[in-house]
């Protein structure tokens, strides 16, 4: 069983910068895509990044382009969230996704409050 191992979440004021870490673990093949996705108790899952082991261009959701970098690490399996420039409304529960053949593993998630 695939377990995808997060950390990094915390609170920090607005403008600040956290990184988020994820790791698959115990993986037996290396993942296609890892991704993160973000939710708040009002609004749906939404994607906010994702990278692919294939190569191209990261995918950013609007809202974080130019402040957020994905990068991943292929040795460990494992994908990162670099957040800077903070905003109240990136406040939610992150969750690192990642793809290993045709199934999608999730992880338990990381909470991020950007508060003052």
């Amino acid at each position: 069983q695939v377990q995808l191992v997060e950390s990094g979440g915390g609170l920090v004021q607005p403008g600040g910068s956290l990184r988020l870490s994820c790791a698959a673990s115990r993986a037996a093949a290396s993942p296609i895509t890892m991704s993160w996705f973000r939710q708040t108790p009002t609004e749906e899952r939404e994607l906010v990044a994702s990278i692919t082991r294939s190569g191209g261009s990261p995918y950013y959701e609007h809202s974080v382009k130019g402040r957020f970098i994905i990068s991943e690490d292929d040795v460990k399996n494992a994908v990162y969230l670099q957040m800077n420039r903070l905003k109240p409304e990136d406040t939610a529960m992150y969750y690192c996704r990642a793809q290993i053949g045709a199934t999608y593993y999730w992880g338990q998630g990381t909470q991020v409050t950007v508060s003052s």
